[in-house]
């Protein structure tokens, strides 16, 4: 586990710098069977497209690089 938990947090590092140009930022909250766990902060915390990017650009990322990530959700 420890080893998923380092590859997602390398992987949030760089989510982390293209949601910081919005003024978005994201947290790791925890990781339980595959299932990773985040809160959007900044101005992703009230955005109405933050399901999209959690889905669309979170997940997808950490499934593309990260073996074993099967979902991941807001916390």
């Amino acid at each position: 586990m420890a080893n998923m938990n380092e590859a997602v947090q390398a992987t949030l590092e760089s989510i982390k710098n293209v949601l910081r140009i919005e003024g978005g930022d994201v947290e790791l909250v925890d990781i339980v069977d595959g299932i990773v766990k985040v809160r959007l902060t900044g101005s992703c915390a009230g955005c109405p497209f933050s399901q999209m990017t959690l889905k669309n650009f979170v997940e997808k990322e950490l499934k593309k690089n990260v073996p074993g990530v099967k979902a991941v959700e807001s916390a």
